[in-house]
């Protein structure tokens, strides 16, 4: 795992395991770091096939999210990051804020068992690179390390 600044600023955040403090404390810092970006939050997988808000940044959301609706409910099912440079074409978009144009959605796996997602939005299309993948991605394994999810 490559070391950035991104890295050390989030993982001196984590500084409990407790998940409700880290997924507040994560969604504050990707939505005050990340530029071009209009929510950042959680989606918990409490309920079979469904997604339930959690702790977020940015206007009220869309709750619930089931597995068959939007960009979050692929990436539950599919289990896979999903990266959409602009959410108006995607099937089955769930428009919350029309304002938001760009989305990427990170699993958030613990074993085989599927605690929830992250989902950051954009109100620029095609925000989202191969390396803001990367780096996101990094930062869910970081928080998953740091927080007793299960």
């Amino acid at each position: 795992m490559t070391d950035t600044l991104f890295d050390r600023q989030l993982d001196a955040l984590l500084d409990t395991r407790d998940w409700v403090t880290n997924t507040a404390q994560m969604s504050a810092f990707l939505f005050n770091t990340l530029s071009d970006v209009n929510w950042v939050g959680f989606y918990l997988h409490r309920t079979p096939s469904v997604l339930s808000l959690g702790p977020f940044q940015g206007k009220p959301a869309c709750n619930p999210i089931p597995f068959s609706k939007g960009v979050c409910g692929k990436a539950a099912t599919m289990r896979q990051t999903q990266r959409v440079d602009d959410v108006h074409s995607f099937p089955g978009h769930i428009a919350c804020d029309e304002a938001s144009r760009a989305e990427l959605v990170v699993p958030l796996v613990v074993g085989d068992t599927l605690w929830g997602v992250l989902d950051i939005d954009s109100p620029r299309p095609e925000r989202f690179s191969v390396d803001d993948v990367e780096l996101i991605e990094r930062l869910c394994a970081l928080f998953i390390e740091r927080t007793d999810l299960i």
